[in-house]
């Protein structure tokens, strides 16, 4: 099966079997395999896990060789609102051809993202009729949390990680994230990474990767 996007994969060595999957989510203007820089560290620790990392369905005007999951060029909530629902169908069709591909379940499946993947990990894990493994989110944010609750049928636990010195995402939008989680009795955990600006810090991926293998229960 070809998946409908792009996808840079990464799979267990020769002859492991797949028992688990983590799908990766670029931020704006990234691609595949910039967020598949990760699994550098993470693979060694989660033999049985294959990692799926595409690329959003969309150019990035502001990277043209790079891609988006919505489009940022308009300062319009409402636009943008809009355009993450278009990629959230994208990206549920292609979880679902990753289900079929591997016969997995829901639960077998981490979703993870970086920026704009990390807000779109957030609204899949909790519009989806059943829950993920969890959703580990860096440097997001809840798009927009009066349509989200409204859609919300599903609470797939989550970690949240946000560097300190952040100025593309502000870090006070991990707050208003957790406050957001917790008042609708979702299990979330959050840390703030001192000294980090806007990417994944080595801090970062390690308590990511710690937070996934207790849910897979490597």
């Amino acid at each position: 099966m070809t998946f409908s996007l792009t996808t840079t994969v990464i799979k267990p060595e020769k002859d492991i079997p797949i028992k688990n999957v983590i799908i990766l989510l670029h931020g704006y203007g990234g691609d595949g395999k910039d967020i598949s820089m990760v699994t550098l560290n993470w693979k060694r620790f989660l033999p049985n896990t294959i990692f799926l990392c595409p690329n959003g369905h969309e150019a990035c005007p502001v990277n043209p060789k790079g891609f988006q999951w919505f489009d940022l060029t308009k300062d319009d909530p409402q636009y943008i609102l809009e355009q993450s629902k278009k990629a959230e169908e994208k990206l549920l069709k292609f979880i679902n051809e990753v289900k079929i591909k591997y016969n997995f379940k829901n639960s077998q499946i981490c979703l993870s993202g970086f920026s704009q993947g990390s807000m779109m990990s957030i609204n899949l894990g909790l519009t989806s009729d059943e829950n993920y493994n969890c959703i580990v989110g860096f440097s997001g944010k809840i798009i927009n949390q009066e349509d989200l609750i409204k859609r919300k049928i599903s609470s797939t636990k989550m970690l949240l990680l946000h560097g300190d010195l952040d100025i593309v995402v502000q870090p006070t939008f991990l707050l208003e994230a957790k406050d957001f989680l917790i008042r609708n009795n979702i299990e979330v955990e959050t840390s703030m990474i001192k000294n980090c600006a806007h990417h994944i810090s080595v801090e970062a991926s390690s308590i990511a990767l710690n937070y996934i293998k207790n849910n897979f229960k490597v």
